[in-house]
C-alpha cells in the first residue's frame, strides 16, 4: 500500500512541521532576551519606573516562550535518531561536536542564569540580577551561533573528508567547518530577523494598548514616558506610559534595523549565488539563461511542467543589476541544471517573495513612524497603531518563509551536492512515520496552542500597575534603588543608591 517514497515524503513533512513550530519560539526569545537586558540596563541607569514595569511585563512572556522553544527543540533531536538515522550516522562526526558545543556553552549558560533572572529580583543584588539577564541574552545568541553553523555547513560544506564508511569527518582545522562560507551571512541575517520579529511584537502590543487608552480617554504627558497624574489614576497613567515607551522603542527598531536587514539580505543573496546558484535561479524564477541581462520577475505563476513563469510581471535586466551590479551581466538559468538537481521552483518562488515583501513592509512601517515622530504625533495616529498591530505577527511569517527558502532551496540534498535527502532517511515504513506525524500534529496544536493563547492573553492585558499589578515600590527596593525623601514628596523618579 505504501512504498519508501511515501515514507520519505512523510518524514520530510514531519520535519518541516516540527521545525516550523520550533523556529517561531527561538526567533522570538533571541530578540526578547536582548530587549529585557536593555530594559533592565535602562532602569538601573535612569531609575525610571517605566523600564522596570516593562521588564516585569515581558519577562513573564519570555519565560513561556523560552520553555516552549526548549520543548520543541527536544523533538527535533528525537527525529534525527528516528526518521533521519542515516543522515545522523554519516554527518555525526562533524555535526555532533557542533551540537555538543551548543549544549556546553549556550544551554548551560541559559540554564545557569535563567532562574536568577526569573526569580531573583527580590533575592540578589541588582548587579548580579542584571548580569544574569545579560548572560541569558548572550546564551540565546550563542545558541543561534552554533545552530546556524550546523545548518550553514549543510548548505556550504567545507573542512571535511569522507572516510571508508562514507562518513563526513573533519579534515584540517575546525575553523573551516564552523566558519564555512555561508555562515557569517546567515548568522547576521537570522539574528537581525529575530530582533525585528521581537520589535514588531512589542510594537503591536504597545499599539494595542495605546488604542485602548485612546478609547478610554487616558492621558500621559508628551515627554515619552512619565505619567501625568493630575486628573487621572496614577496606575492607569503609568500603564499607558509603558505602552508609549514600548511602542516608541519598537518603532525605532523598525526604522533603523529594517534597512540594515535589507542590505544584509542582499549580501546573503550574493553569497548564495556564488555557492548555491540553483537556489537563486529558483527563487528568481529563471528557468532560462539570460546572456544579455536577466529580468527581475516581480510576480507570476511558475509552471514547472512547461519550464516557464506564466503571467510574469518583470523589470528588464533588473535581476542582473541586483545580483551582478551590472544590468547586462549574463545570468544562468535552470536550463543549465540537471533535472534531478533542480530544487522545487514553485515553493521557493513564493516563499522568497513573501519574505522580501514583508521586509519592505517593515521598512514602510518604520518610515511611517518616523514621519509621525517628526510631526510629534507618534502616539496620536490610530491608523499607524492599527498598522503596527497588523504587522505584529509578520516577523514570524517572514522568518518561516526565509527558513523555507533556505531549506527547500537546498533540495534535493541534505548536505549540498554531496548527500541526497533520499539517501538520508531511516528505513522506516510509511505507516510508522505517518502515525508519529499525526501524534505530533495533535500534541503540538494542543500544547503549543495553549501556550500561544496564554502569551496572547498576557499581551492583551498590557502592563498592569496598582492593586493587582506591579508593586510601585517593592521591586525598586529589592534591586537596591531607593527614592530620596524629596523625590518621594514630589513624585519624581527614584535615583540609584550605593546599596547592593
Amino acid at each position: 500500500m505504501f512504498d519508501q517514497a511515501d515514507a520519505l515524503l512523510l518524514a520530510r513533512i514531519q520535519f518541516a512541521f516540527t521545525v516550523s513550530f520550533h523556529f517561531i519560539f527561538p526567533a522570538f526569545s533571541i530578540g526578547l532576551a536582548s530587549y529585557l537586558a536593555v530594559l533592565e540596563g535602562l532602569w538601573l541607569k535612569t531609575g525610571r519606573d517605566v523600564y522596570h514595569d516593562l521588564f516585569q511585563f515581558w519577562v513573564k512572556i519570555f519565560a513561556v516562550a523560552f520553555a516552549m522553544g526548549v520543548v520543541s527543540g527536544i523533538v527535533m533531536s528525537y527525529q534525527f535518531g528516528t526518521n533521519w538515522s542515516v543522515f545522523s550516522d554519516r554527518t555525526g562526526p562533524i555535526l555532533g561536536p557542533l551540537m555538543a558545543y551548543e549544549v556546553l556553552t549556550a544551554f548551560f549558560l541559559e540554564a545557569g542564569f535563567l532562574g536568577v533572572m526569573l526569580f531573583g529580583m527580590d533575592r540578589v543584588g541588582r548587579k548580579l540580577h542584571f548580569t544574569a539577564t545579560c548572560m541569558v541574552a548572550l546564551g540565546t545568541f550563542i545558541s543561534a551561533f552554533w545552530i546556524l553553523s550546523v545548518n550553514s555547513w549543510m548548505q556550504t560544506p567545507t573542512g571535511f573528508a569522507i572516510n571508508e564508511a562514507g562518513q563526513f569527518v573533519p579534515a584540517g582545522s575546525w575553523w573551516a567547518i564552523v566558519f564555512n562560507p555561508s555562515f557569517p551571512y546567515r548568522l547576521v541575517h537570522t539574528v537581525i530577523a529575530a530582533y525585528l520579529t521581537t520589535a514588531l511584537v512589542v510594537g503591536a502590543v504597545g499599539a494595542f494598548q495605546l488604542l485602548k487608552a485612546r478609547g478610554g480617554d487616558r492621558h500621559v504627558d508628551a515627554d515619552d514616558g512619565d505619567p501625568a497624574e493630575a486628573g487621572d489614576d496614577a496606575g492607569v497613567a503609568r500603564s499607558t506610559a509603558a505602552a508609549r515607551k514600548m511602542f516608541s522603542m519598537a518603532m525605532w527598531m523598525a526604522a533603523i534595523v529594517a534597512p540594515i536587514q535589507i542590505v544584509a539580505g542582499d549580501f546573503h543573496g550574493l553569497n548564495t549565488l556564488e555557492h548555491q546558484p540553483a537556489k537563486v535561479m529558483a527563487m528568481e524564477g529563471h528557468y532560462d539563461s539570460h546572456p544579455d541581462g536577466a529580468p527581475l520577475i516581480l510576480f507570476g505563476v511558475p509552471n514547472p511542467a512547461e519550464k516557464r513563469v506564466d503571467y510574469a510581471i518583470e523589470i528588464p535586466k533588473a535581476s542582473s543589476l541586483i545580483l551582478k551590479h551590472d544590468p547586462n551581466a549574463p545570468l544562468a538559468g535552470l536550463d543549465s541544471v540537471p533535472d534531478d538537481r533542480e530544487p522545487p521552483v514553485t515553493i521557493l518562488f513564493w516563499s522568497f517573495r513573501i519574505m522580501v515583501g514583508i521586509g519592505f513592509a517593515m521598512l514602510g512601517l518604520g518610515l511611517w513612524s518616523l514621519v509621525a515622530r517628526w510631526r510629534r504625533q507618534l502616539y496620536d495616529w490610530p491608523w499607524l497603531h492599527r498598522a503596527a498591530i497588523g504587522m505584529g505577527p509578520s516577523g514570524f511569517i517572514a522568518v518561516i518563509a526565509g527558513w523555507i527558502t533556505t531549506e527547500v532551496g537546498r533540495q534535493p540534498f541534505t548536505v549540498y551536492n554531496l548527500m541526497r535527502t533520499a539517501e538520508s532517511a531511516s528505513p522506516l515504513a510509511a505507516p510508522a512515520v505517518g502515525a508519529s506525524l499525526m501524534a505530533f500534529v495533535i500534541v503540538y496544536f494542543i500544547v503549543f496552542g495553549f501556550g500561544t493563547w496564554y502569551i496572547l492573553r498576557l499581551m492583551s492585558k498590557g502592563v498592569l500597575v496598582g492593586e493587582h499589578g506591579i508593586d510601585d515600590e517593592a521591586p525598586i527596593r529589592s534591586a537596591g534603588i531607593t527614592p530620596g525623601p524629596a523625590q518621594q514628596a514630589k513624585g519624581q523618579a527614584p535615583v540609584l543608591s550605593p546599596a547592593e
